[in-house]
């Protein structure tokens, strides 16, 4: 995890009262090996207990009042923070506003919250008495990517957390907040780091190479390849985990040839490379450990590559599909 130690994901976090999970979040990115640095902590009420604490761990700070304004408009003054503190991600940290749809989709996948039950359950308030009402057994708190719909997003991970006998919604409560302080920072340390993690980018790699016709996934070289045709048929695409000492962990695709090549490299170095061994016959290396990978580019890479390969019987099928 080297490389994504070098490159912290810079983060905001947002709240309205205490900031316990804040806190939490503060000291785990202090730990070796953490993924991310919280660079701002913003909040919508002046009285907010975890102001003072994130300006004594020497966190810069913001606040603004909700009050007497539009929801669009508090939102928009909340993001300016943000983009100028440098954030590439905010985690809400019992930031007790409701986020307008279109400040959600301008931060689609780099917004996170964590909620006080395991959703799909309880979604919104009441959520430790109504787990009471309902004679559960376990209660607990989900970390998940926010959506326009409330607390509805992907979740990212859970935690359980027993009822006990003579449970009150007050005393389950504060169980559940100890739990959310060993959940969320370890959550937001994995999503943040997946851009560097080898086992979710070749899920990614994988999932699109199998969705292209006729292929099966075979073992090269110590390394997951993908081809089509049968038995008979070629590689296409091979996923390279720092093979041969290299620092990069990259979909290798063919080019048309060395010309093609060199001038990828030339034009994009910070995407392209020439790869130990495969480079000789034209593959180009596409490295995925690094910011912002556009995984469009990715899948036409795949797609071209796939298409110079399979036989012609696939490739006339697919060039017929898109011409409609």
């Amino acid at each position: 995890m080297a490389d994504a130690v070098q490159n912290r994901t810079r983060i905001a976090v947002f709240i309205s009262g205490s900031g316990t999970n804040m806190a939490a979040l503060i000291y785990a990115s202090r730990m070796e090996g953490a993924g991310y640095q919280v660079v701002l902590v913003a909040s919508n009420d002046p009285k907010a207990a975890g102001l003072a604490l994130a300006a004594a761990e020497g966190i810069a700070t913001f606040v603004h009042s909700h009050r007497g304004m539009e929801r669009a408009a508090h939102d928009a003054v909340m993001e300016a923070a943000a983009i100028e503190a440098g954030v590439e991600m905010i985690i809400l940290a019992g930031y007790m506003r409701i986020l307008s749809p279109e400040f959600v989709a301008r931060w689609e996948g780099r917004l996170l919250n964590i909620h006080p039950s395991l959703l799909p359950k309880y979604r919104g308030l009441d959520t430790y008495q109504r787990a009471l009402d309902a004679g559960d057994s376990k209660s607990g708190a989900s970390v998940h990517l926010v959506s326009p719909e409330l607390d509805a997003g992907h979740i990212l991970g859970q935690l359980e957390v027993t009822i006990l006998p003579g449970d009150t919604a007050g005393s389950l409560a504060a169980r559940i907040l100890l739990a959310e302080h060993q959940l969320y920072p370890r959550v937001v340390d994995e999503y943040v780091q997946r851009p560097y993690d080898a086992g979710h980018l070749l899920g990614r790699v994988r999932s699109m190479a199998m969705a292209l016709p006729e292929v099966e996934e075979r073992e090269s070289h110590g390394s997951p390849g993908w081809r089509c045709g049968g038995k008979s048929g070629k590689y296409f695409a091979h996923f390279i985990n720092q093979h041969h000492g290299e620092a990069h962990i990259a979909l290798l695709a063919k080019t048309s040839g060395q010309d093609e090549l060199a001038d990828l490299i030339a034009r994009d170095p910070g995407t392209f490379y020439r790869p130990a061994y495969y480079g000789a016959s034209g593959w180009a290396g596409i490295i995925l450990n690094r910011p912002g990978v556009d995984w469009d580019q990715v899948e036409y890479w795949l797609t071209r590559s796939w298409h110079s390969t399979a036989p012609r019987r696939l490739t006339a099928l697919m060039d017929a599909a898109d011409e409609f």
